[in-house]
């Protein structure tokens, strides 16, 4: 099959992950097309990339690039506007990152009537707050790069390290309160790593958004309770971060409809303790690779308790790293096949 891809956000591409910080969804559409390809498919993604290349067997063009006029499968990154980027095609997929509820929206439910493409969702949370009424529905739950799934070694830190990936306005002020007065009392040589570029940017001397400002102020004053900030780096180092971090804490956030972040870090061997918020239950097996807190208080004894435990650290983590075998991007590109076929 011809399978067209497009997007219309940043500027990324397939190589990008490997070098710097990249979203999650961003990363999901820059792993499918090499995939694809792999399978004998012939793969053109149209994105904000800076200029055409050819990718793992898949050629990369700019958005602005002379488009195909007929394609056998237009697969649209979260825009349903881009639904149209091709004039002619035999199947049109509208593959969703986001809220359900965002695809009711006047325009987009237009574009939906309009064109009947397969929506094409990453978690049944999407779901939750969204009817189809009479579209097909596909759920396609994210893979994971070999960075994750089959990382360099690397040893676990001597002192008991939390680790955070979230962003800075998803919960991440409640869990700084919660270290401050109740995980780090209960075990005091434990640090707490916040990966965000945010706050790193301003740690670093540079400006922050008004609406961070008094969470930044916070998270530098619980210096003296371990807090430090780092900036988050490409897959590579980011996957030796979750491995040598104890646990994972992940405060979720009802809009997070991927949690892709907390899959890497399952995919690595890092354990978790998260709240039942948006897609994060969806992606761990409550009591074995993680553990699901339904309060403030269940989530600091959990945390403390794998804090300070390092055999029931490396129980959790052995069964995080089995939950993401085989989570690859290949099997994905097999499963999104049966949804076109």
């Amino acid at each position: 099959m011809h399978i067209t891809l497009v997007d219309d956000s940043i500027p990324f591409d397939g190589y990008t992950a490997s070098a710097r910080p990249l979203g999650g969804a961003e990363k999901a559409f820059a792993a499918l097309p090499g995939a694809l390809a792999r399978r004998g498919h012939t793969v053109a993604v149209y994105n904000r990339c800076r200029w055409s290349m050819f990718i793992e067997g898949a050629q990369w063009e700019t958005f602005e690039g002379r488009r195909p006029l007929t394609t056998d499968v237009l697969i649209a990154f979260r825009k349903p506007a881009l639904l149209e980027f091709v004039r002619q095609a035999r199947k049109r997929v509208l593959w969703h990152t986001i809220p359900g509820r965002f695809l009711d929206r006047k325009d987009a439910r237009a574009m939906l009537d309009n064109h009947k493409p397969l929506v094409l969702l990453c978690s049944e949370a999407q779901a939750v707050d969204w009817k189809a009424r009479g579209l097909a529905v596909g759920l396609l739950p994210p893979a994971l790069k070999s960075d994750f799934l089959n990382p360099a070694q690397v040893e676990l830190a001597e002192v008991p390290r939390a680790i955070v990936t979230s962003h800075p306005r998803h919960g991440l002020d409640w869990l700084v309160d919660l270290w401050v007065e109740r995980i780090h009392p209960a075990v005091p040589a434990a640090e707490l790593h916040i990966h965000s570029m945010a706050l790193a940017a301003a740690a670093e001397g540079g400006g922050i958004e008004p609406a961070l400002e008094s969470l930044a102020a916070k998270v530098f004053a619980a210096s003296a309770q371990n807090v430090r900030v780092e900036r988050p780096q490409g897959d590579h180092l980011m996957a030796q971060a979750f491995q040598q971090a104890w646990l994972h804490l992940y405060p979720g956030h009802p809009d997070d409809s991927t949690a892709f972040t907390l899959m890497e870090s399952q995919a690595a061997g890092c354990p978790a303790v998260i709240r039942p918020l948006g897609a994060a239950p969806e992606r761990v097996a409550d009591g074995r690779s993680a553990y699901v807190a339904p309060d403030s208080d269940a989530f600091a004894n959990l945390a403390s308790t794998i804090l300070g435990n390092p055999s029931v650290r490396a129980s959790l983590s052995a069964e995080a790293r089995a939950l993401y075998g085989g989570r690859t991007w290949d099997a994905a590109a097999e499963r999104l096949e049966a949804f076109l076929a």
